[in-house]
């Protein structure tokens, strides 16, 4: 992770894993096993992630995984694509509240150094 990444995570998670560095250790442990579990590309991995946090109607994982998606070089029609994708599994309402999310970060030129 980037310093601008950590600087950019909310402070209630940067303060939770600053008083339980052990936790976040491994944590951050935990996600590199799932990574290294199989054959998905980062490109995709990246694209699941967003998947899952669109399930999960999760704002800040949404912005997060569009942000590092186009800072990883992914297409931002690719991005809105994996979103629309959930339409029929995780309902309209909440892929159109993700696609809108999405759209703030594109829009405001996230993952592109700003």
């Amino acid at each position: 992770m980037t310093q601008r990444e950590r600087d950019y995570l909310p402070r209630v998670y940067r303060d939770l894993r600053a008083e339980n560095p052990d936790i976040a250790t491994a944590y951050d442990a935990l996600g590199d096993a799932c990574r290294q579990a199989g054959d998905l590309s980062d490109r995709d991995q990246r694209l699941v992630k967003l998947g899952i946090a669109v399930g999960l109607s999760s704002e800040g994982g949404v912005r997060s995984h569009v942000r590092r998606g186009l800072a990883e070089g992914i297409a931002s029609a690719d991005l809105l694509h994996a979103i629309t994708i959930a339409i029929p599994t995780a309902g309209f309402p909440a892929t159109a509240a993700a696609y809108r999310w999405a759209r703030e970060v594109i829009d405001a030129g996230g993952g592109s150094g700003s």
